[in-house]
């Protein structure tokens, strides 16, 4: 059950035609009050006797006696909806729920003879409307401040009470739905997506992006998008706003959006505040190898899930802002055949990176400069580098999912399983070339190899061993146990590690889980471009990947 309650309005009258009218494609059916302030209030949807303008002026009676000391915008007006699923309410259960709603959001408290008066339509099966006129009995205005989350609140209790769907709450830390009237708009216009929803997700595409605050609106007006900067009178940046060219107003103007609107985060403030020079880091190493932007970045993502476990709540949505920043550059750099999964993943975490939660941003600097290095740099000609990447999200968004679901974030929660799925899904298209290529490998190597291989397993994952053995991704995994040996590693640790960080009781394929983890955590070498030409062709469904990819780098 959700409530939706309006900005005050100055027209009773004009409010009540619409409630009692046939709605905007005759959807409204048998309009008729539930309830009132004193159970006596004129229905014109079933006393013919009854109008509207009888009901407004009734209303409207504290308003007119307040005179001056009435406010402007007199008319509060709050609809109620269930779900879809739900039953069937009827109207006594309507009319307890419109006074239970008045109660909470301070309207009309029960018991109070002074309260404001009000009537609840329901001209649907789903829902009501609450209409009420903000002047008490004692000529001054209720006490409804903060009434949206108190309403919300009354909500959720009322879906418990009566065995209704408990919907999924927010903390209105969310972004700002477009308008009826955008989507409208849009439509007309041919595009899927509003305005305010385009410049949204081009706005965090260019945080991800952008290494400071200047090249971030640089990067916005080469992407064609408008930039218009406010300063303070010292010559400080105060905010910014965007639009889109030839999306225009009645007055042939463009239509801006703030970046507060656009989103809670990305506000010139939060931006700022996320793009600060920090203390550079030095580059990571491995076994004397300095480490590549896309293995940073990878390190990073991979330590997300024990950050978010160990570390303090700031820090940890430090990590998921960082995390999400990932997601959105993505798209940027992936196969063409790609970008449509990342993108999505991508939209669906936004989401999940923000709360309540003020985050540290500068415990995640070095993995907010590796991502920036990986959109500059040559897209690798290894996809194993992609999978190895996505398999860590996978793990790090699952990981998110945890966190936000233990700190009763539901929406947050909500949206990180969402992008898990996207993930997963991008995951398995890009694991198909790399993968193949390991799995020949691991067909070349000798008997006895794959025998010292498979004692090494069992030793390692008794319990999983035979499960793996039996999977036909074994070569792939004997060929990076024994690229690793190769390395200087000790691969019997490296599985230690590999499960003790990582459940692996519900992979689908424990041997292509253990692939990706391994060759991470020991950083081998990019697969060599003369295995990927002694590689027989692949599934036909590898090969637009495999092509999107050299694309990419000549492009690059």
């Amino acid at each position: 059950m959700i409530t939706n309650i309006g900005k005050a309005g100055a027209n009773t009258h004009g409010v009540l035609r619409y409630l009692y009218g046939s709605g905007r494609a005759n959807e409204h059916t048998d309009p008729h009050l539930v309830a009132s302030w004193d159970g006596f209030a004129p229905d014109p949807g079933r006393d013919e006797t009854a109008t509207l303008a009888q009901l407004a002026t009734i209303l409207d009676l504290r308003v007119k006696q307040a005179g001056d000391r009435a406010p402007d915008k007199h008319v509060w007006h709050c609809s109620v909806r269930a779900a879809p699923e739900d039953r069937i309410l009827t109207d006594d259960e309507w009319a307890t729920i419109a006074r239970r709603i008045l109660n909470a959001t301070g309207i009309a408290p029960a018991g109070d003879p002074d309260a404001c008066r009000w009537v609840a339509v329901r001209h649907a099966e789903d829902h009501i409307h609450i209409v009420a006129t903000k002047v008490r009995g004692d000529l001054t205005p209720p006490r409804n401040w903060n009434d949206y989350p108190r309403a919300d609140k009354e909500c959720a209790a009322i879906e418990k009470e009566y065995g209704l769907r408990q919907v999924v709450r927010g903390d209105r830390t969310a972004a700002k739905r477009p308008t009826r009237a955008e989507k409208e708009k849009a439509l007309r216009a041919g595009h899927t997506a509003t305005p305010r929803e385009r410049l949204r997700t081009t706005v965090r595409t260019t945080v991800a992006a952008a290494t400071d605050t200047g090249e971030f609106f640089t990067i916005l007006r080469i992407t064609g998008v408008l930039v218009d900067i406010q300063y303070f009178p010292s010559g400080d940046i105060r905010g910014y706003k965007v639009a889109l060219p030839g999306d225009t107003n009645a007055k042939g103007e463009p239509v801006w959006f703030s970046g507060s609107t656009l989103a809670p985060d990305l506000s010139y403030p939060k931006i700022s505040e996320r793009l600060a020079p920090a203390e550079p880091a030095p580059m990571g190493r491995h076994s004397g190898r300095p480490l590549t932007a896309w293995q940073e970045v990878t390190d990073g993502v991979d330590r997300i899930p024990d950050v978010l476990e160990q570390a303090d709540d700031a820090v940890g949505q430090a990590h998921i802002t960082v995390l999400a920043e990932t997601l959105d550059a993505l798209p940027l750099i992936a196969p063409a055949s790609h970008r449509p999964q990342l993108a999505q993943a991508a939209a669906a975490f936004e989401r999940a990176s923000r709360s309540r939660i003020r985050a540290h941003h500068q415990q995640a600097q070095a993995t907010r400069r590796a991502i920036r290095a990986i959109v500059r740099e040559p897209a690798p000609k290894d996809g194993a580098l992609l999978a190895i990447l996505l398999d860590a999200l996978l793990l790090a968004v699952v990981a998110a999912q945890h966190w936000h679901h233990t700190r009763h974030h539901d929406q947050q929660a909500e949206a990180a399983r969402q992008a898990a799925e996207h993930l997963h899904a991008a995951y398995q298209a890009a694991a198909i070339q790399p993968l193949t290529v390991i799995h020949q490998r691991g067909l070349r190597l000798t008997v006895a190899v794959q025998q010292r291989q498979a004692a090494l397993i069992r030793q390692a994952l008794p319990d999983l061993a035979e499960q793996a053995l039996s999977e036909p991704g074994w070569p792939a995994l004997a060929a990076t146990l024994t690229d690793a040996q190769k390395a200087g590693h000790d691969p019997a640790a490296l599985l230690t590690e590999a499960t003790r960080r990582r459940e692996l009781d519900t992979a689908t394929s424990i041997s292509d889980v253990l692939v990706w983890r391994l060759r991470r955590s020991a950083h081998l070498p990019d697969l060599s471009a003369r295995d990927n030409q002694r590689t027989p062709p692949t599934a036909p469904a590898a090969q637009p990947a495999a092509r999107a990819a050299g694309d990419q780098t000549r492009r690059r």
